[in-house]
């Protein structure tokens, strides 16, 4: 075994730990969590690795990082997830290799996904990311939509043809009101997920935490954590 396949089955094994644990502490089962290893700036030797490893889910930011590297591993059994702000010029590109896109916030952006789904033949799953920074009509300072526009987006996700709306997704705020609490904010997403569900039975998926706070996320139920850092550690980067 290659160092870094080693250092990436610890990591591995760490995060597992975490993830148990917090489950087992919420009286929740632990198939509940899915893991996505956050793989932006690492390489595709890494994602390889990873997938011989058994994960399953990888999530990029930046097309022009991702797009050779799903290339790259093409045939591998991974869902890949797009999380960062999509500008729709790069939707085409996106489109192409991902899964599914956690940060649609806005109608423009929807249009677009739908027109290059179409166009390739393939069904997109869209979270709406969720800016619990926002105000009742803003957008939130990393992107997303007020908790206040979720119905209006969601519906128009639901309705477009080639998407799939899976479900919500934010990221733990730096400002406003739930700054520093991030169990709270996270059980506010519930709360909007609870309430998305009525309308959309289908849309189960809530994707929150990441490597320093999943198990704020796991204890406010959330079915998947996105985790960077604690799998990959410091590396060298991309670029």
């Amino acid at each position: 075994m290659t160092d870094r396949k080693h250092e990436l089955t610890a990591n591995l094994a760490k995060v597992e730990d975490r993830i148990a644990a917090a489950c087992a502490a919420a009286g929740r089962a632990r198939e509940e969590v899915t893991l996505i290893v956050v793989t932006k700036t690492y390489p595709a030797s890494d994602v390889r690795l990873l997938s011989e490893l058994g994960v399953r889910h990888v999530a990029e930011n930046k097309d022009q990082d991702a797009a050779p590297k799903a290339a790259e591993c093409d045939g591998l059994p991974l869902r890949w997830h797009f999380v960062g702000q999509l500008q729709t010029n790069k939707v085409r590109s996106v489109v192409a290799y991902v899964d599914v896109v956690q940060s649609v916030d806005r109608a423009r952006l929807v249009t677009a996904l739908s027109k290059e789904a179409v166009r390739a033949g393939r069904e997109v799953g869209c979270l709406l990311q969720v800016a619990l920074d926002a105000g009742a009509s803003e957008r939130g300072e990393r992107g997303g939509v007020a908790p206040g526009g979720v119905e209006e987006l969601a519906a128009l996700v639901a309705g477009s043809p080639g998407l799939r709306l899976d479900g919500l997704m934010t990221v733990a705020p730096l400002t406003g009101e739930y700054a520093g609490r991030q169990r709270e904010a996270f059980g506010r997403l519930m709360d909007l997920s609870t309430d998305l569900r009525r309308a959309h039975p289908a849309a189960n998926m809530v994707s929150a935490g990441m490597s320093a706070d999943l198990e704020d996320a796991v204890a406010a139920g959330a079915t998947h954590v996105r985790v960077g850092t604690a799998v990959l550690g410091v590396r060298p980067r991309l670029g």
